[in-house]
């Protein structure tokens, strides 16, 4: 039998965007409102079906409060590709994808990069051509999320199983 690749993915942005119902929407298959804040990072496994097979994601969720950075920075180590994902209901969640970024590659240089947009069942303040103009002038896909629906959860982890793959 062949061996399933395991690729590590990490998850980052602010404090409250979604990163973590978005993780668990994925991984256990529901939607949980009231969430204590991440402390440090918290770590998920899952399997992703490819058109080239399946592959087991090793998923990174980091906390995104400030007083956190140093402890984040030893964890990017050994990532294949990361998720900066962005409140669409507040503004300058996606302003901060800039330091995100930054804090990305320093740990790794050259890391592919995947922006997402979740919220999008919510009022939105972000319209998707402000973070699709964000994505393309770093050179990234664009994505959007629901955590509560489900909407475009499978194609984010899809995506960042392909991208994973071509690292």
């Amino acid at each position: 039998m062949d061996k399933i690749p395991l690729l590590k993915v990490i998850i980052v942005g602010d404090a409250t965007v979604g990163k973590t119902t978005l993780v668990r929407r994925y991984c256990e298959g529901k939607f949980h409102a009231s969430r204590v804040a991440t402390i440090g990072v918290d770590f998920y496994t899952q399997r992703v079906p490819l058109p080239t097979g399946p592959v087991k994601l090793s998923i990174w969720d980091m906390a995104g409060q400030e007083r956190f950075e140093a402890v984040r920075a030893g964890f990017y180590r050994g990532s294949r590709v990361a998720a900066l994902v962005y409140d669409v209901t507040t503004p300058a969640s996606l302003v901060n994808l800039r330091r995100w970024q930054d804090e990305v590659l320093q740990g790794v240089p050259g890391q592919p990069l995947l922006v997402v947009g979740n919220k999008i069942d919510m009022e939105r303040a972000v319209r998707t051509q402000v973070g699709q103009a964000f994505s393309a002038y770093i050179g990234a896909p664009y994505l959007e999320t629901s955590a509560l629906t489900g909407e475009g959860v499978a194609a984010l982890f899809e995506t960042l199983a392909k991208l994973a793959m071509n690292t």
